[in-house]
């Protein structure tokens, strides 16, 4: 019985080991994809949750533009210039409107004056430069909002200015868009503002070796901006 019994060839034995390897390295394609899918999907969902927080404060802040419960007059200031009085008095508060840039006050403290209480006068800046937004407030410096400098940490950057898509549109109150040409004149006019966010991610995605997109928008209503005082 010894003598009839035999073991596995070299070809045999070489076979095997082919085909282990084989199912080796499908296994660890089917791996490596499912982690470039599950990374490339972590950045996304955290793009989107930058992008959709930053739209639900702008549409708070930008919605509380002119509020003045006081009905004090003249209570505008400068855009940029916090301490003097605004020569426009007219525009309220929306000082400063144009497609990437927007500056919006209010009497917050409901202390009869702007400035006097935080985040009163608040400005919004596309830095087209950076592919961000920044925010100042009660004329204090710029700072990120969305998206930073390059080489700062970021998770999105805004391309708004790459897909030709205004960040800010102002419409009347029978919705008629009041255009660039119309501003700053228009801007008492202003009865709904349309904010638009086109961003990208800032890493590539390892699945599909490009930045993923997207585009959001919402409408603001400005409810304290047609007050007659």
């Amino acid at each position: 019985m010894l003598k009839n019994a035999k073991g596995f060839t070299l070809i045999e034995s070489l076979f095997a080991l082919f085909i282990g390897v084989v199912l080796l390295g499908a296994i660890y394609v089917a791996m490596e994809a499912g982690q470039r899918s599950s990374v490339a999907m972590e950045g996304k969902v955290v793009a989107q949750q930058d992008v959709r927080a930053t739209l639900e404060i702008m549409t708070l802040e930008i919605g509380m533009a002119s509020y003045n419960p006081n009905f004090v007059p003249n209570i505008w200031r400068t855009d940029g210039a916090c301490a003097n009085p605004s020569v426009n008095q007219a525009y309220k508060g929306i000082q400063t409107a144009t497609t990437n840039s927007i500056t919006v006050e209010m009497d917050s403290g409901e202390s009869g004056g702007i400035g006097d209480d935080t985040n009163e006068i608040i400005g919004y800046v596309y830095d087209t430069a950076n592919q961000r937004i920044t925010r100042a407030t009660n004329c204090g410096g710029a700072q990120p909002f969305l998206g930073d400098a390059p080489g700062s940490p970021r998770s999105v950057r805004v391309i708004n200015n790459t897909l030709g898509i205004p960040m800010f549109r102002y419409f009347d109150g029978v919705g008629t868009e009041i255009l660039a040409a119309g501003l700053p004149a228009g801007i008492p006019n202003i009865r709904r503002i349309e904010i638009t966010l086109a961003v990208e991610t800032e890493d590539i995605a390892l699945d599909t070796q490009q930045r993923r997109r997207m585009i959001y928008s919402t409408s603001v209503i400005p409810r304290n901006h047609p007050i007659n005082l």
